[in-house]
C-alpha cells in the first residue's frame, strides 16, 4: 500500500478538506465567508491577516482560509498553500480596471507546486450590483479557457444576498472529493 493511499484512506475517515480563499482586495472575500457561515456582514473590515472558519457542507468538514488581498500582503500567499485541497478566487465584478491584475495574480497562483491541481472556484461576486460584468465578460478577461492544470469552474455570485454562494461550494466540495476521497456518498 503506498503513502498516498494511506494519506487518502485516513483524510477519508477524516472527510476534512481545506479550501483557501484569496483574492484581490475588496473583492469581498471576507463577506462570502461571513455569509457561507451565517454570520452577520453589516461589519466586514479590510482583513489584514487571515480569518479561518470551520463549517459543515455535504457532510465535510471544511476549514476556510480567508487571506487579505490586499498589494502588501500578496507575497504571504504562499504561507498558506500547504495541503490545500481547493482554491476559491474571489473576482469583484463591478472592478473592470483591475481584472488585469486579477488575471495576473491568478496566474502566478495556478503555477504555484503546492497548489497544482487543485479545485479552482472563481466566485464573479457582486453580481448583485447594477452594471457588475456579466460572467462571461470575466472568463475572457482572466483567460480561463486555457486553464489546463485544475478543474475549474465560474459562478456569478453575491456576498450581500447570499445567491450562488452555496452552489458554488457544492461543486468545489464535490470536486475535491472526487480527487481526494475515491468513491464518495455525497
Amino acid at each position: 500500500m503506498g503513502l498516498l493511499t494511506v494519506i487518502k484512506k485516513n483524510r477519508m475517515k477524516e472527510r476534512e478538506i481545506r479550501i483557501l480563499i484569496l483574492g484581490l482586495d475588496n473583492s469581498g472575500k471576507t463577506t462570502i465567508l461571513k455569509k457561507l457561515n451565517n454570520e452577520p456582514i453589516d461589519t466586514v473590515s479590510p482583513t489584514l491577516g487571515f480569518n479561518i472558519k470551520t463549517m459543515e457542507h455535504l457532510n465535510y468538514k471544511l476549514n476556510i482560509w480567508d487571506v487579505g488581498g490586499q498589494k502588501s500582503i500578496r507575497a504571504y500567499w504562499r504561507n498558506y498553500f500547504e495541503q490545500t485541497d481547493g482554491l476559491v478566487w474571489v473576482v469583484d465584478s463591478m472592478d473592470e480596471r483591475r481584472l488585469l491584475d486579477c488575471k495576473n495574480e491568478l496566474s502566478q497562483l495556478l503555477q504555484e507546486e503546492r497548489l497544482f491541481g487543485v479545485s479552482l472556484l472563481i466566485m464573479a461576486n457582486k453580481q448583485d450590483i447594477p452594471g457588475a460584468m456579466v460572467p462571461d465578460k470575466i472568463q475572457n478577461a482572466l483567460d480561463l479557457q486555457s486553464i489546463k492544470t485544475h478543474s475549474w469552474f465560474l459562478t456569478p455570485c453575491s456576498a450581500f444576498t447570499g445567491n450562488n454562494l452555496e452552489n458554488g461550494m457544492d461543486w468545489i466540495v464535490k470536486d475535491i472529493a472526487s480527487r481526494i476521497f475515491l468513491l464518495t456518498d455525497t
